[in-house]
């Protein structure tokens, strides 16, 4: 164990985060104590840790010096992947996150270690699959590296779509033009762009069909080349509509599949497209999967409390047994196997 000074530096404040919660994160995540003085900050704790917090100070002060100004959330983000990962520094960070931002608004940058392997997952492979619950950036992060791509000249169009479940057979009794029926089902893939490039350079690309959103079923007997495809809320989609979709990607494509299994519309849950294509497409080459976690919520603190106390209580009504008159019956739905590891391994 070793204690090493170091000087607080002019501007230096916004690395704590509010209530020194980024100090708590360092303290927890690399087994230090980190003691503010009026002077100086005083880290105990072994060699190698404590040389790593000394390169995140050194690193944000330098970027702070570099004009690089980060709010808490983003900073936060940054220094969970920096405490999970010894090779990885805030200053590799933001220059990663600057290569992969030409052009682009906000800077394209993971905030967890899975939304990292995604975003790599996503840069080597040319078809990757995103599940977890909500807010976990599941499509915002893909519509980021679409339109990255994009402003890199990698491909020259970005497909954007969804299957619009809730409207069925009625879609076609809706008011107005079709991309009026099909837009309140793409709204969350509208709010990624506009967040990302100027309002007038979405609404010129859309209009030119550089970017194309529309609903699933238009994807039918298509083949959908130099094309950065993504398609969203994929729980919901049949067994016959995932397949087509897949089978869509032509030269120089890339496919993105989102989707939460846990928030599916459809009829009868277990007949997923979705849910399926992870048992059929498991260990083909060149096909990436990448499963989030509550941890990985981006949104309020709070939401990461509502997905975990869902889960809990999920799994809680998984064990309770099916009654029919007198007579007490196991779930049919829970494979034996699943029933034995549920009693033997209670949640």
């Amino acid at each position: 164990m070793i204690k090493k000074s170091l000087d607080i530096t002019p501007g230096i404040e916004p690395l704590y985060g509010t209530h020194d919660e980024n100090l708590r994160l360092l303290e927890d995540g690399l087994h230090v104590t980190i003691d503010l003085r009026s002077d100086a900050i005083q880290v105990t704790g072994d060699s190698d840790s404590v040389a790593r917090v000394e390169r995140v100070f050194t690193d944000f002060d330098y970027l702070r010096k570099s004009g690089v100004n980060l709010n808490n959330g983003e900073l936060n983000g940054m220094l969970k992947l920096v405490v999970a990962d010894p090779a990885v520094s805030l200053r590799s960070l933001i220059e990663s996150g600057k290569q992969r931002s030409a052009g682009v608004k906000r800077m394209v940058q993971p905030r967890s270690p899975n939304q990292r392997k995604y975003v790599e997952a996503i840069e080597q492979a040319d078809m990757v699959f995103g599940l977890g619950p909500a807010g976990t950036g599941k499509t915002y992060l893909a519509v980021a590296m679409a339109v990255s791509a994009l402003m890199a000249k990698k491909v020259s169009r970005i497909i954007l779509v969804r299957p619009a479940v809730e409207a069925g057979e009625r879609l076609g009794f809706l008011p107005g033009s079709l991309q009026e029926k099909v837009d309140p089902y793409l709204r969350p893939l509208y709010d990624a762009l506009y967040d990302l490039l100027d309002p007038q350079k979405v609404d010129k690309m859309l209009e030119s069909n550089v970017i194309e959103v529309a609903p699933l079923a238009f994807m039918r007997g298509r083949t959908l080349s130099d094309a950065f495809i993504i398609m969203d809320e994929a729980q919901n989609t049949t067994t016959e509509q995932m397949k087509m979709f897949v089978t869509r990607l032509g030269n120089n494509s890339k496919a993105v599949i989102t989707g939460d299994l846990t928030q599916t519309d459809l009829p009868n849950p277990k007949k997923s497209g979705l849910l399926e294509a992870l048992h059929v497409l498991d260990g083909v080459e060149g096909i990436r999967f990448c499963h989030f976690e509550d941890v990985d919520v981006v949104r309020h603190h709070l939401v990461q409390r509502i997905v975990r106390a869902y889960d809990s209580y999920g799994r809680a009504q998984q064990q309770l047994p099916l009654t029919l008159g007198d007579t007490t019956l196991p779930d049919p739905a829970i494979a034996p196997a699943a029933r034995v590891k549920t009693i033997a391994k209670p949640q």
